[in-house]
């Protein structure tokens, strides 16, 4: 599932960055460990694998690593779950980390890459005969950075709007929008007001609330992060401002400080207290993952999936949407890299581990051939995540040495825009793109050559 970076995460992986990943050259320079020893020869290994899943989805994990085990005797797996990225730069820094590393955070790619914390896997890949177009493209986009592949995808989040069914009926809505104005439109009719609270809101379209974030409505407005010279391109980018606008204006409608004291009550994203899940919020962008909470915490709710809406002047890019992922890989410091390798080669190319985790995580599996296995078991509303995966117009933001820092910088300024403290759009773009063009850099200045 989607986790956006915390800025101390976001400042750990610039540190990583600037200290290239516990010394020693960069990713490129990592090609070393692709020997014909350890479990290639069939020999012992014991290893350990880190998480960032937990409680129920850390079960489905230990469910494909039991597979693993299985067809791999000679290798025995140690699991362990809660794992933040901080921790994983943390072991790789003291240079006591694990064989095999899974980050919520594929914005970090450019930071292990870069550093050389997570090392190249090319040199495994091709030993393998394994060529990443067996990925699409925006998920081979997000596994490398400067030509250097030091990850592999463990499934995807793909970003779709959920809505509820009995709510749609009452209002007298008899389809999910498919444009922002469509959008806007329903949310006035969805919302039900209570005195000066909201007993539903129709859509919540706040940055910072729940999976709200810039990068996951960029590619619905046509929006682009930089230009063809590799700068930040937010205020020339007629998306960004088309889609601060549609949000300002919905904002308005219920007014910023209102619709802050409504969410200080809607409850935990991850818990059974979320909103939509309760019935307190009609319409809401979600990815895939929402699916098995649901099904969960509340089987009964009478929902249904689709595609995200467009900007108006982009109604083409309808059925689109945005893609991230989870990323795996092999610390610099891994004591068993070729084992780790028989490890993630199997979770992120085996067809029948994508399966099983995408069963079980309601992820979108990651390679071409998964999205037809025939062990899939997708029902009608999750099938909608499968689709916007593989169109042709579904995008990922660009990875940057500098991880998720650029699109946290960009977020202060849009959560200044929604709350009134800024007025000027085209004024906080600007801004935004000489900061974000300073840090970037930076980021990049500061890598070990």
């Amino acid at each position: 599932m989607r986790r956006l970076a915390t800025t101390g995460g976001v400042a750990a992986v610039l540190a990583l960055a600037a200290c290239g990943g516990g010394g020693g050259g960069g990713g490129s320079s990592q090609s070393s460990g692709a020997s014909s020893s350890g479990s290639a020869a069939g020999k012992p290994a014991n290893i350990t694998l880190w998480v960032g899943f937990t409680a129920r989805e850390l079960g489905v994990i230990k469910q494909a690593v039991s597979a693993f085990e299985a067809a791999h005797p000679n290798i025995k797996v140690k699991t362990v779950g809660g794992i933040s990225d901080d921790k994983i730069i943390a072991a790789i820094r003291s240079g006591n980390a694990p064989d095999v590393v899974q980050s919520f955070s594929a914005d970090n790619t450019g930071a292990f890459c870069s550093s050389g914390g997570w090392i190249n896997l090319k040199p495994y890949l091709d030993r393998s005969h394994i060529d990443p177009s067996v990925f699409p493209k925006p998920v081979q986009s997000y596994t490398q950075y400067n030509g250097t592949r030091c990850a592999l995808p463990m499934l995807a989040d793909t970003y779709g709007l959920y809505y509820n069914k009995d709510l749609f009926k009452k209002a007298g809505i008899t389809s999910p929008p498919k444009t922002f104005s469509e959008l806007t439109a329903d949310a006035k009719k969805l919302t039900v007001r209570d005195g000066n609270s909201f007993k539903v809101v129709g859509y919540d379209p706040a940055q910072g609330f729940y999976e709200n974030a810039p990068a996951h409505y960029g590619p619905l407005f046509g929006a682009e992060w930089v230009d063809g010279q590799n700068k930040s391109s937010l205020a020339k980018n007629p998306g960004w401002t088309e889609f601060l606008n549609w949000q300002k204006n919905l904002v308005d409608f219920y007014g910023y400080d209102k619709l802050t004291r409504w969410q200080a009550g809607a409850g935990d994203e991850f818990s059974a207290q979320n909103a939509f899940e309760r019935g307190k919020l009609a319409m809401n962008m979600d990815g895939e993952f929402r699916t098995a909470f649901i099904k969960a915490e509340h089987p009964d709710l009478n929902y249904a999936t689709a595609p995200m809406p467009v900007a108006d002047s982009h109604p083409e890019l309808y059925g689109a949407g945005y893609v991230t992922g989870n990323i795996i890989g092999i610390p610099k410091s891994a004591p068993n890299k070729d084992a780790g390798w028989e490890l993630v080669k199997y979770l992120a190319t085996d067809p029948h581990a994508e399966a099983l985790l995408s069963n079980g995580l309601r992820n979108v599996p990651t390679t071409n051939s998964s999205l037809h296995s025939n062990e899939l078991t997708p029902d009608l509303r999750f099938k909608v995540f499968l689709n916007i995966f593989a169109n042709p117009g579904t995008a990922t933001t660009p990875i940057t040495a500098a991880g998720s820092a650029n699109q946290e910088l960009f977020q202060t300024y849009v959560q200044k825009l929604q709350s009134g403290a800024m007025t000027d759009v085209q004024g906080a773009l600007t801004q935004a793109d000489k900061q974000i063009d300073a840090q970037l850099a930076q980021s990049a200045g500061s890598q070990v050559p």
